[in-house]
């Protein structure tokens, strides 16, 4: 049986949910002991689709952003970086299926075509730096 691979989509709706847990070591830029909200793809995308059109942001305004959001004192470095990714193929998927750009997650306003995430997307940077310039973002 072959196996059929999920869709960004399928990856934006897992089913699964946020968490803030005691970090029991050091952990990237989070002391032991502290506390640290697991976002979920959803809530990073719901964060981006509040950002206003013309205002840029970073991965790391949002994961203070979303902590104080959730009463944490870190969010996650890794599962925010990951479902950022996942939030922008599924937006930029639903923009190759035909939905207008009003509809979809404007992720170009986080992710600037220099950042490492952006060199991971499955369409290149050029998007990303075609709605930038039109919201006049740099980069």
């Amino acid at each position: 049986m072959a196996y059929k691979r999920k869709t960004w989509e399928e990856k934006m709706n897992n089913g699964h949910s946020w968490k803030v847990e005691v970090v029991d070591h050091k952990f990237a830029d989070i002391p032991e002991g502290s506390t640290m909200l697991v976002p979920t793809p959803e809530i990073v995308d719901t964060y981006i689709r509040s950002i206003p059109e013309g205002i840029g942001a970073t991965l790391q305004q949002m994961r203070k952003d979303l902590a104080a959001d959730y009463h944490a004192q870190y969010c996650c470095p890794i599962t925010s970086g990951i479902f950022l990714r996942i939030a922008a193929e599924a937006a930029y998927e639903q923009f190759a299926a035909g939905k207008s750009m009003k509809k979809i997650t404007p992720f170009w306003r986080i992710i600037d075509s220099k950042a490492p995430v952006a060199k991971k997307l499955t369409f290149g940077t050029e998007f990303v730096k075609q709605q930038r310039a039109k919201e006049g973002l740099k980069f």
